[in-house]
């Protein structure tokens, strides 16, 4: 059987897609093994939810250093310190440096609630209701320096409704997201050599 890629998850709410990905790596066949959930915001949810499933987490705060590189240096160690091989942002709402993300190159997954290339960026369910849009969805993609413009990985589609309301979009869309998390962090685990 081949190795699990030992994979940290970094969250700054909720986790509604980090819990996917924990019930996903539950079974022993699946490729990458959740080790790690590290929040910005020592008060998240999601660390509970972690803590429960009974995964190391950990809150690092970015309030607690002078600056952005000090901040992902604490990040970095906390990785490192691990043995992580892959990175998932799910709902993780600080916007990473170049320089972290250079190091991490084609092992940072993000997942963003629009069909990338469109809707780059925040409120994307607000703007696919003004625009008019009929199909909206999700995008796994790896992370690079320019926000939400890496390589894709795998996309979801959903019907937009006559009637939808942000809330009803941004809840079918979560829906997706949170299948659509698990099978793509699994492709690319299964791809990626090991560290």
């Amino acid at each position: 059987m081949t190795t699990r890629r030992r994979t940290a998850i970094l969250i700054s709410g909720r986790g509604t897609n980090m819990a996917a990905l924990i019930e996903a790596a539950r079974d022993p066949s699946y490729p990458a093994e959740i080790f790690l959930v590290i929040s910005n915001i020592p008060t998240a949810k999601g660390l509970e939810t972690a803590a429960a499933a009974g995964i190391k987490s950990l809150a690092v705060s970015h309030k607690d250093y002078l600056d952005k590189s000090m901040f992902e240096a604490a990040l970095s160690y906390a990785l490192n310190e691990a043995k992580i091989e892959l990175i998932c942002l799910a709902g993780f709402m600080r916007v990473l440096s170049a320089n972290f993300v250079s190091h991490w190159t084609g092992r940072i997954l993000n997942i963003h609630p629009s069909l990338l290339p469109a809707y780059r960026g925040l409120d994307t369910h607000k703007r696919v209701l003004a625009d008019g849009m009929k199909e909206h969805g999700c995008t796994v993609h790896f992370v690079v320096s320019e926000l939400d413009a890496g390589p894709i990985v795998a996309q979801a589609t959903v019907p937009v409704i006559d009637g939808d309301t942000e809330e009803s979009l941004s809840a079918r869309v979560l829906i997706a997201e949170n299948r659509l998390y698990p099978e793509a962090l699994a492709k690319v685990a299964k791809a990626i050599a090991p560290l």
